[in-house]
């Protein structure tokens, strides 16, 4: 009885197991067919558009399986989390791991060692901690200037009176690679005004592309519900989590 009471188990919860990566792989195709059918859309190269799969607060199990699925780019808002799964999956070989949350002045050290990318560069002391912390054994660390294109009093990034100088600032740190920029939209708007915010960006994106540097081919716009609006008005990247990995569940301790 106790034999047949643990295959019971076993087969449940390897059903369970197979159902889960099933699902992830139908979201992850459907999200892959959405990018191809938008760069179709506005005579666009699928390879211009990178799919970034936001993982915070996944299990690392969950982004080795996306891994198996063909994702390498991998987004993470929280530095401890995020030190946790590089150790425990740093046998993906050619991941790409992203800092997509905003930075604390004293985190910036181990941010600029641990990540391949950062998108959310908007302070001066933030570049140049960063710039210290990149080790010269490595390549110099991608960054994005996270810019406030709507203009919103709650939310992080350079104003746009502000965004010349900070290009001016970072592209003189010798240890950042300057890739270009990034932005969080107002939420809550109509689809009209959504993009209208991301083509303000693609508008400024082009038009620093004269003093962005040599490796100024970087617009890192459109997350899950809007994705497909940024590619429109021409993202590079698009950082999408919950289309990819399914509703997160917040955890009761940290409200993450």
């Amino acid at each position: 009885m106790e034999l047949e009471t643990r295959d019971y188990f076993l087969r449940k919860a390897l059903s369970a197991a197979m159902k889960k990566l099933n699902d992830l792989q139908h979201r992850v195709k459907l999200v892959q067919k959405n990018l191809i059918s938008a760069c179709s859309t506005t005579g666009r190269d699928i390879e211009s558009v990178k799919l970034m799969a936001v993982s915070k607060t996944r299990e690392p199990e969950e982004i080795r399986q996306a891994y198996e699925l063909g994702l390498r780019d991998f987004g993470e808002n929280f530095l401890q989390e995020a030190k946790v799964k590089t150790s425990e999956l740093h046998d993906l070989e050619n991941a790409v791991w992203h800092f997509i949350g905003r930075i604390q002045s004293n985190k910036a050290h181990d941010i600029g060692t641990i990540f391949d990318w950062v998108h959310t560069v908007d302070r001066p002391i933030i570049a140049d901690r960063l710039d210290k912390a990149r080790e010269s054994h490595k390549l110099p660390l991608s960054v994005c200037i996270q810019v406030n294109i709507d203009q919103e009093k709650q939310k992080s990034g350079v104003l746009l009176d502000e965004l010349r100088n900070m290009v001016v600032y970072v592209n003189k740190l010798p240890r950042l690679r300057l890739r270009g920029l990034m932005t969080i939209p107002s939420i809550d708007v109509s689809n009209k005004r959504n993009r209208e915010s991301f083509a303000k960006m693609h508008a400024l994106f082009k038009a620093y592309r004269a003093i962005g540097g040599p490796d100024w081919d970087t617009l890192s716009m459109g997350m899950s519900a809007d994705y497909v609006n940024a590619i429109y008005e021409g993202s590079t990247i698009i950082r999408v989590g919950t289309a990819i990995f399914g509703s997160r569940k917040v955890n009761r301790n940290t409200g993450r």
